[in-house]
């Protein structure tokens, strides 16, 4: 809920103006130019040279690109988590919800994403059509030969196929952020956008060499933070002059008063805090697969370049900390001026000011160095790493497809003990094991009580999510068809089963603060997506057996499980659909979380019983088959420990056996809660009869009695 009052602020504060804020920003243009100096960038090429507008013109598009993408996308997010969309009270009748206003800051927010959309798309095409010219040597021209030759790579080069669809990403981006106002439908627009994520991970340094898969996954990591990190900072920089003119627009969530300025502040540090680690993290585990040794980092210019960036992240954090622990918290509600009558808040404002002043000029200076890092990032992308991204002519066929070499021959011990880390998923089971335990911690620290058993098996759950997705069954899986299986049927049917039984909704609804000012955070979003017409579907019992059993069916006899072996990006979209088809499917059988609704008892049973038997005979059907599934990869991957054939049909095995001992737990559990839901409700029902004195059975009887007594007068 906001409120507005007509009073001046009692101090002028200091704001990020909008020269001031493109002046940082071209910091990066002028590193840029630095860096592609020292490495020779502009000089002419021998064998074939595009000329110095492609040459020049490409890390400068690439540049101009980031940053406009990073802030298109996060002022999507600020408008969908942290920016209230209108002013005055949040419930107001329903007659006089066409007449409020929208929010300032709200619709400035949504003009920069339009703004920086439009200049995103132009951007992408400048980099699409100059990669080429770069690749193929040729200056950029509009004769028959450059479009031919360009529009051949755009549509069947994997490297123009991936900026074709930044294209299109930004272009649906563009012109969907112009007419759409509402968070939500803005929230899932945000999300697109950083689709494009996914493509420009795919075609860095990280698209070929050696540990492909961690190469591909830390630069997407590197480059979501940034994303969030840079692209938040700056929308906030160019809502400064805004938020200064409506200084007395507060933002009173829960705490009384605050301006909405403390209140942007608090939520963009929080995705800052995250992005920040994200970027570090990722960026020490790039940097090691591309530079060998400090010799490389020092003697090299993509080594010094990296220097740079690391000198430059560091002193971000350093900032950012002292936003976090000094500037913010001393950002009060008198920062400007709240209210009419002098308060002792108020007089400090001098010296609340002097904070507002000093916060603005370092959100400058970070913006600044941000682009200065972005700047030496367009030009460490045209700059080949010391370490060789292409394979070596003598790679065996397993490299060749899978792009490791052989694992030791499967065992027991190998399965347990064989690491390929997986920094994706490493990521995400990392976030979600703090937030667990930190939510966890909140609650009980409350007095609300949360059993800990729970947070053992969500712990739990989670583990064995690491061993699938980096364990021995992540190594063997792109060897074998029954390692496979193995991290197929415990991706689906074993971890599910652990991580429904931590409860995790139920304890965010306990631990998420409640927003109060008309915007939605983590907690109102879950809210949302638990009432949904999507969840009503998928949890839908029926829809959830069906998808758990039938995607099975379509995943193995179609293409698409070819795409998942082939692909990175297959394989993250195979291993989400599978993890969410088994968390979906045990939470409609055992889950307490809230759902839109919940089958009965008797039909939660019929349903795992049907699944059951649907797993037995697809694993009949394997084990019998006489024909190899992806015969052109299991067939060719020359380890010589088994025929191809004979390891499926112990795939067939494997997914009988590990398919019914969790369905015969999830049974177990399922009948288990069915006595413990009927002993509830015949204690529920005892208490009513106390209560009434069997009231309701007394009724029933005379019922009956009043028809005997009618059966005697009618005779």
């Amino acid at each position: 809920m906001t409120t507005t009052t007509p009073t001046e602020p009692r101090s002028r504060t200091w704001s990020a103006p909008l020269p001031l804020t493109t002046a940082a920003l071209c910091t990066g243009l002028i590193a840029l130019i630095i860096a592609g100096a020292a490495t020779g960038m502009g000089e002419v090429g021998q064998i074939s040279d595009p000329g110095a507008v492609t040459r020049w013109g490409l890390p400068v598009a690439r540049y101009i690109h980031h940053i406009a993408m990073a802030t298109a996308v996060a002022a999507a997010i600020l408008v969908a988590i942290a920016l209230p969309r209108y002013t005055g009270p949040r419930q107001r009748p329903k007659h006089e919800k066409a007449g409020r206003t929208e929010h300032p800051l709200y619709t400035r927010s949504l003009q920069i994403a339009m703004a920086a959309s439009v200049v995103w798309t132009v951007a992408a095409i400048a980099v699409l059509v100059l990669t080429f010219s770069s690749l193929a040597g040729l200056p950029v021209s509009s004769d028959q030969a450059f479009s031919e030759g360009f529009f051949d790579y755009a549509l069947n080069i994997a490297t123009g196929q991936a900026w074709l669809a930044i294209v299109l990403i930004a272009g649906i981006f563009a012109t969907l952020i112009a007419a759409i106002r509402n968070p939500a439908g803005v929230g899932f627009l945000a999300v697109f956008g950083l689709c494009a994520i996914v493509p420009m991970a795919m075609v860095g340094h990280s698209s070929s060499g050696d540990d492909h898969t961690a190469a591909v996954n830390s630069l997407g990591l590197h480059l979501l933070g940034v994303v969030v990190w840079v692209g938040g900072l700056t929308v906030l920089a160019l809502l400064g002059p805004e938020i200064a003119r409506t200084a007395r627009t507060l933002s009173t969530a829960d705490q009384g008063g605050e301006q909405i300025l403390g209140t942007l502040l608090r939520r963009y540090s929080v995705l800052a805090g995250l992005a920040l680690v994200t970027v570090a993290a990722s960026g020490v585990i790039n940097a090691d697969l591309r530079v060998a040794g400090l010799n490389q980092l020092l003697g090299t210019d993509y080594g010094l370049m990296l220097v740079a960036k690391t000198v430059a992240t560091l002193a971000l954090a350093a900032i950012g900390f002292a936003h976090r622990s000094w500037l913010i918290p001393r950002l009060s509600g008198s920062a400007l001026g709240t209210a009419a009558e002098p308060t002792a808040a108020e007089k400090t404002s001098t010296s609340s000011s002097s904070v507002g002043n000093l916060l603005w000029r370092l959100i400058i200076v970070e913006i600044a160095i941000m682009a200065a890092v972005i700047g030496i990032s367009s030009v460490l992308g045209r700059t080949a790493p010391p370490v060789p991204e292409e394979l070596p002519p003598d790679a065996t066929p397993a490299r060749q497809l899978t792009g490791y070499d052989l694992p030791p021959e499967p065992s027991l011990g190998n399965f347990f003990t064989l690491w390929r880390p997986d920094w994706l998923w490493i990521a995400v089971i990392a976030f979600l094991a703090i937030w667990y335990l930190r939510s966890m911690i909140r609650v009980r620290s409350r007095g609300i009580a949360w059993p800990v058993m729970r947070a053992v098996s969500w712990l739990f759950g989670l583990a064995v999510l690491l061993w699938i997705t980096s364990g021995g069954p992540a190594v063997y899986g792109m060897v074998t068809f029954s390692g496979h299986m193995i991290q197929h049927m415990t991706l689906t049917m074993v971890a599910p089963i652990f991580l429904v039984m931590g409860s995790p909704v139920t304890l965010a609804m306990r631990a998420m603060p409640i927003r109060r000012d008309g915007t939605r955070g983590a907690r109102e979003w879950i809210l949302w997506l638990v009432h949904s017409t999507w969840s009503k579907i998928v949890t839908n019992p029926i829809v959830a057996a069906v998808n758990f059993a039938g995607s099975i069916v379509l995943f193995y006899y179609t293409p698409i499980f070819g795409w998942a072996l082939e692909y990175h990006l297959g394989h993250i979209l195979m291993t989400v659909h599978f993890l969410l088809t088994g968390y979906i499917f045990a939470l409609v059988l055992i889950g307490r979380d809230p759902l839109p609704s919940r089958p009965p008892h008797f039909l939660r049973v019929i349903i795992l019983l049907a699944t059951m038997v649907f797993h037995a005979f697809f694993a009949v059907a394997l084990m019998s088959a006489e024909t190899l599934i992806q015969p052109d990869w299991f067939g060719n991957m020359g380890h010589g420990w088994f025929p191809a054939i004979d390891d499926q049909r112990n795939g067939g095995e494997l997914m009988w056996g590990l398919g019914e001992v969790p369905a015969v737990v999830l049974g177990v559990i399922a009948c288990i809660q069915w006595a413990k839901d009927d002993k509830r409700e015949m204690k529920r029902i005892d208490r009513e009869a106390d209560r009434t004195g069997d009231a309701e059975l007394q009724a029933y009887n005379r019922m009956f009695e009043d028809m005997a007594d009618r059966n005697r007068s009618a005779r």
